[in-house]
C-alpha cells in the first residue's frame, strides 16, 4: 500500500460518524447492510448518510451492490487488512512478529 492510499483511508475514518459506520459494516460481515438499515441503526439522516458512505467508498474501505430495490453496503475487508498490514509493517523492530497480533506488537526498547 502506498502512503497516499493509507492517508486517504485514514482521513475517511478520522470522522466520528464514518468511523461508527465503518465499524457497523465490519460487524455486519460480508453480507453488509442496506442503506436504510444503517441510517436507522446510527440515527443518521439519509442525506447525511449518503455523504459519509460516498467518502468511505472513495477511500476504498466499503463497497456497494444492488439487491432488488436496495443498495447494500459492506466493508472491504481486503482494504482494511491492507491498511492494518501497512500500519504494522515495521512492527517489532523489523523482527518477525507474524505470530503476534497487531495489538501485542511492542516497540523495541
Amino acid at each position: 500500500m502506498e502512503n497516499k492510499t493509507a492517508v486517504t483511508a485514514l482521513a475517511a475514518l478520522a470522522q466520528e460518524t464514518r468511523l461508527s459506520l465503518f465499524r457497523a459494516l465490519i460487524q455486519a460481515g460480508p453480507d453488509g447492510l442496506a442503506a436504510g438499515k444503517i441510517s436507522e441503526m446510527l440515527g443518521i439522516s439519509p442525506s447525511s448518510l449518503s455523504f459519509h458512505l460516498k467518502e468511505l467508498v472513495h477511500a476504498g474501505l466499503i463497497e456497494s451492490r444492488n439487491e432488488s430495490r436496495f443498495v447494500i453496503y459492506s466493508a472491504n475487508f481486503a482494504a482494511m487488512n491492507q491498511l492494518l498490514a501497512f500500519l504494522s509493517e515495521n512492527c517489532c523492530g523489523g523482527n518477525d512478529c507474524s505470530g503476534a497480533s497487531v495489538s501485542r506488537c511492542e516497540p523495541q526498547t
